[in-house]
């Protein structure tokens, strides 16, 4: 720790507070914290708590409290039920944090856009409000439950991230895309406004030896890596599965799908119904170890995430993270993934399962061109797109926060 003073004798100390996945499972959070704490802050983060995670714990010098993890949600009422004991039990340890060991800035992490309350209640106890926008809530609703028939809510969610913009004391965006949306829809001054990319990092992502045995009897394997919600595609590629099984007669292909989420169950029922299950292995959230040997045996890694508002200008994590391992990829034609793989991915017609079933099958039959592929992703990653080069902007804000 090089001892961040701010002030005479002074350390400068951080809450950082996020709903949407546990600490340290949150990847981005955790290399926030890690980055923040390097650098000599005193850390502590809130977070739901995973299924053998402990209520308080000090990982890397960071201080972890965590709540109990709220049920998935189903629909729009248990959405706001989460979000409502999510923020609740966010407060309580808050003050409980604020008591205890004490904080000079409240980092925000989204979904969803009511911490701004947490953050102008602290504010006028002298504190100092970063909002870490990790999604666009307004799309987020829109590719879960549509907005139609509730245009009203859809307008109570832009109000809500307005008035989120407006508490912030300076704006962490995660791409290019989601800066523009601080400056147009929220009115946010340019230089406020600091674009963190989540990295991979190699210190977890490390290639390992190939174990033909994690194919079980197949020849290929096809990997997702990945949260299982409504609005993240997997049903896509269900449908893609049925396609190369059904239609092209493919036995040889091993589907794995890392992760869990709300649509979990839901998806391993559609295999069923579809008739895909003895080609799919659904893992459930595994280890890090585990899930890098599966990477590491992979021939090919997919990100079905169809094409949408929000899609569209989000940043996947996981199609950094295949091309941190050095792996060809196969997604819908997004914006913000284009920019992130450039030629370590193909890019199937957006939302056409046919194409995208096609594609898969064109990298299997051509083995040089997955591996120059994912030649070229790993070495993007390591010349621009590493944690190690994104941190440096992480840096630049607090300096500027705390400056002030």
């Amino acid at each position: 720790m090089k001892g961040k003073v701010t002030m005479k004798g002074y350390v400068g100390k951080i809450l950082i507070i996020v709903e949407n996945l546990p600490v340290p499972f949150d990847r981005r959070v955790w290399l926030e914290a890690n980055t923040l704490t390097g650098e000599g802050y005193k850390v502590s983060v809130i977070s739901p708590r995973g299924k053998d995670d402990a209520k308080y714990e000090v990982l890397n010098g960071i201080s972890l409290y965590r709540y109990p993890m709220p049920p998935p949600t189903k629909g729009f009422l248990s959405y706001l039920w989460e979000f409502t004991y999510c923020w609740l039990m966010t407060f309580f340890l808050s003050v409980k944090i604020l008591f205890k060991e004490g904080f000079d800035v409240i980092h925000a992490c989204n979904p969803p856009d009511t911490f701004f309350l947490l953050g102008a209640f602290y504010k006028l106890l002298g504190k100092k409000f970063v909002f870490d926008q990790h999604d666009l809530c307004p799309e987020v609703y829109q590719a879960r439950f549509g907005s139609a028939k509730r245009s009203l809510l859809l307008k109570g969610l832009l109000f809500l991230e307005k008035l989120t913009y407006k508490t912030a004391d300076l704006v962490i965006a995660t791409n290019e895309s989601y800066k523009k949306n601080a400056t147009e829809r929220g009115r946010v001054k340019e230089e406020d406004i600091f674009v963190v990319r989540t990295g991979p990092d190699f210190q977890r992502l490390k290639r390992l030896k190939a174990e033909p045995e994690l194919k079980k009897g197949r020849k290929y394997m096809v990997c997702y890596l990945g949260v299982m919600g409504p609005q993240d595609g997997v049903d896509y590629l269900l449908r893609s599965v049925e396609f190369i099984t059904r239609n092209h007669r493919r036995k040889d292909i091993l589907f794995v799908l890392i992760g869990g989420g709300d649509s979990f169950n839901d998806l391993k029922r559609m295999s069923s119904e579809l008739d895909v299950q003895e080609h799919i292995l659904f893992t459930g959230r595994i280890p890090d170890e585990e899930l890098v040997r599966y990477l590491s045996t992979a021939d090919v890694c997919v990100g079905p995430d169809p094409k949408n508002e929000l899609n569209d200008n989000s940043t996947m994590n996981k199609i950094m993270e295949y091309m941190a391992m050095a792996k060809p990829v196969v997604s819908f034609d997004l914006k913000e993934t284009r920019f992130s793989a450039q030629d370590a991915a193909l890019y199937a017609k957006p939302n056409d399962t046919e194409d995208f079933a096609n594609k898969i099958l064109e990298l299997l039959k051509n083995e040089k061109k997955r591996q120059e592929m994912g030649e070229y992703g790993r070495k993007r990653i390591e010349e621009k797109l590493a944690w190690s080069h994104t941190e440096k902007e992480l840096i630049k804000a607090y300096e500027k926060v705390f400056s002030k």
